[in-house]
């Protein structure tokens, strides 16, 4: 069940609204296509973040942004690296009709073609993925948030045509479901467990450079027979871009001894077994855990007595720990089931050292009973200061 978090395929996302402010886009029928760039970018940046992928956007308001300042986002918000993808979103022109999408010469296909392919399932005719150059300089991208962010992922996503009343219609009723599509096969693409609007959770995964069945079977904590059997695979061979059938990791148990929970950002085994009135060791035991580090995503068997999953709990009230000689932030961490993450962002932490009579605060600890407190007789030698164990 140690599912990889979203930041070992994607590091992060940047989502664009394009154009913004002074600068309309297309324009048709009094349409301005920077409405529908924005309505679309807000829509995705909220579920990329309700699925715990790190995410960021270039514009949330109708803002006008300097060429300088988009690619700046784009570039410095999680790093110029190629594990960071840039979704520019757009609206056509010219009187053609449908969605396609433009890649970086530097990328492959792999993404665009499985995004196009989503949201042609949604319903909106699909035009065709591909890449443009530059007419004076073909080695260049067309687009400069291609040419201008060098190392990043980025994608140019024309949903239909402004000035196209079939695409209008299209658009006015449907375009949060294309962008969903795109959210989709994003996750589908790094690795992370979908679950749509509706809480349907995806088992379908797409083989990116360097997979094997064994890695992917790792991953999501199954077996390569398993996944073999479950798509129909005679060999070991996979090719990029192949989509696989997940087996399910979960059987259904008799009613009342298991729920099927799908860690969230910020969840740790301590709030899971206080949530679900179960203890640190039984989910252990349960999912075969190595170790009590969770990742976004990821499907655990929880033991309870509650047969359905609990609407989400009111945040615990705070526990303030007092730091005893001996402490460290891991001992600390794993006496509560938080990550020692967790307890140095909680206390604004800049070292690992603790000293004597410090107080921690203990993330999402509801009431936790003190350790008991030890009388030492300090000796010739002492300091206060203690290392990190």
């Amino acid at each position: 069940m140690n599912e990889e978090k979203a930041s070992s395929r994607i590091k992060g996302i940047v989502v664009d609204a394009g154009h913004g402010g002074d600068d309309p886009g297309a324009v048709s029928g009094g349409l301005r296509e920077k409405d529908f760039n924005l309505e679309a970018a807000k829509y995705m940046y909220q579920r990329f973040q309700d699925l715990g992928i790190p995410v960021a956007i270039t514009r949330d308001t109708d803002a006008t942004l300097t060429r300088q300042e988009r690619v700046n986002k784009m570039k410095n918000t999680f790093g110029n690296t190629s594990d960071v993808l840039v979704i520019s979103n757009h609206i056509n022109s010219g009187g053609g009709e449908g969605a396609e999408i433009i890649y970086a010469l530097r990328n492959d296909d792999t993404l665009a073609r499985s995004i196009l392919e989503e949201i042609g399932k949604e319903g909106q005719v699909t035009r065709k993925y591909y890449q443009r150059r530059l007419p004076e300089d073909p080695s260049q991208d067309y687009y400069y948030i291609m040419r201008d962010t060098k190392n990043t992922s980025p994608l140019l996503i024309e949903y239909g045509f402004i000035d196209n009343p079939k695409d209008v219609a299209r658009l006015q009723e449907n375009l949060l479901d294309y962008v969903e599509a795109v959210v989709r096969a994003v996750a589908r693409y790094a690795g992370v467990t979908y679950v749509g609007p509706d809480g349907e959770v995806d088992n379908v995964y797409t083989v990116q450079k360097g997979d094997s069945l064994w890695s992917i079977a790792n991953r999501f904590g199954v077996t390569v027979d398993a996944l073999k059997e479950a798509n129909n695979l005679t060999s070991n061979t996979l090719q990029v871009g192949q989509r696989l059938v997940i087996p399910s990791t979960t059987p259904t148990p008799p009613s009342g001894e298991y729920v099927t929970y799908i860690v969230k950002a910020g969840d740790t085994l301590y709030r899971l077994a206080q949530q679900f009135e179960t203890s640190i060791d039984a989910i252990i035991d349960a999912n075969n855990l190595q170790t009590t580090v969770l990742s976004v995503g990821q499907i655990l068997r929880i033991p309870s007595n509650v047969t359905t999953t609990p609407e989400e709990p009111t945040p615990p009230a705070t526990q303030v720990y007092t730091v005893q000689r001996g402490d460290s932030l891991w001992k600390i961490a794993q006496q509560f089931g938080v990550s020692v993450a967790d307890l140095i962002a909680a206390n604004n932490l800049t070292t690992n050292t603790l000293q004597v009579g410090q107080q921690l605060i203990i993330p999402g600890s509801g009431t936790v009973t003190p350790p008991t407190t030890t009388t030492y007789t300090v000796q010739r030698g002492d300091t206060f200061f203690i290392g990190n164990g």
